[in-house]
């Protein structure tokens, strides 16, 4: 895609999944990649390899640059420190895709200040601090660059027993929208995608079961759940020069489900 060569990117979460496959994804396109990991470094390292690997075949000549940073985006100081680790070692940050999430379940009643603080201070307080130090450097710098934020279908189909995780992504949504506006005239422009149901390391609850896979896929038009490459190759489009016209959206990349499968056969007169 045409602008991505040579840029620098940072992908928090990137040890699995929808992080994993953006980091793979953005490799092959010639940015160069700082991985984010919060607590396993061998998780990260496979990331690498397997991001350098399917880039440039052999690692030993490739042409992308890659860094492991460790960081909790729950922690500021972590966040600041991980932001200038990052510029220091690659000369500047061009691209920040926050990607890094967690959920937990419970009925909304029962959920524990500390678990929901947790999730919000993830999801969304880490993204906007993210945010935050990534358009610092920008502004200091005088560049351009791109802030893409991994929403969820969640940010509008409210989801029971799952209260803070909803919540954080629709603030994200807001958030998108208010930091394209505000930095737009700078030329930093802030997206989102938003997966649908998507086959990952957090999903095995479903889609390592045949019979809950099957009801999870009932409700998307496309009759199926998504791939991580699919969500990682929307990200790579609205951080290119590609979509250098488009800022404060969110992409969704759901098979349909935000168009309300249940409608697909008239039941009302």
């Amino acid at each position: 895609m045409i602008g991505l060569k040579g840029k620098n990117a940072l992908i928090t979460g990137a040890t699995s999944g929808i992080g994993q496959a953006i980091a793979i994804k953005l490799a092959q396109e010639g940015c160069n990649i700082a991985i984010n990991y919060r607590k396993d470094p061998e998780a990260a390292a496979e990331t690498q390899e397997m991001a350098l690997q399917q880039a440039c075949g052999d690692i030993q000549s490739c042409g992308v640059n890659s860094l492991l940073v460790q960081g909790d985006v729950s922690q500021e100081s972590d966040i600041v420190e991980m932001v200038n680790t990052v510029v220091k070692e690659f000369g500047s940050l061009d691209i920040l895709i926050n990607n890094a999430g967690i959920q937990t379940e419970s009925p909304s009643h029962e959920v524990t200040t500390a678990d929901f603080d947790r999730v919000i201070a993830v999801n969304l307080r880490g993204a906007y601090l993210c945010a935050r130090e990534t358009i610092k450097h920008l502004l200091s710098a005088n560049r351009q660059g791109v802030i893409i934020n991994i929403s969820s279908v969640h940010e509008i189909i409210p989801r029971p027993m799952y209260i803070s995780y909803s919540i954080s992504k629709g603030g994200m949504e807001n958030m998108t929208k208010s930091l394209a506006l505000e930095y737009a005239s700078q030329g930093i422009r802030v997206n989102a995608v938003a997966p649908g149901a998507t086959i990952t390391p957090m999903n095995e609850a479903w889609t390592n079961d045949p019979e809950k896979k099957a009801i999870v896929e009932s409700h998307i038009p496309m009759g199926r759940a998504g791939t991580t490459e699919e969500m990682a190759a929307a990200v790579a489009f609205l951080a290119s020069d590609e979509a250098a016209y488009i800022t404060g959206q969110t992409l969704f990349v759901d098979g349909g489900l935000t168009l309300y499968a249940d409608f697909r056969e008239t039941w009302s007169a």
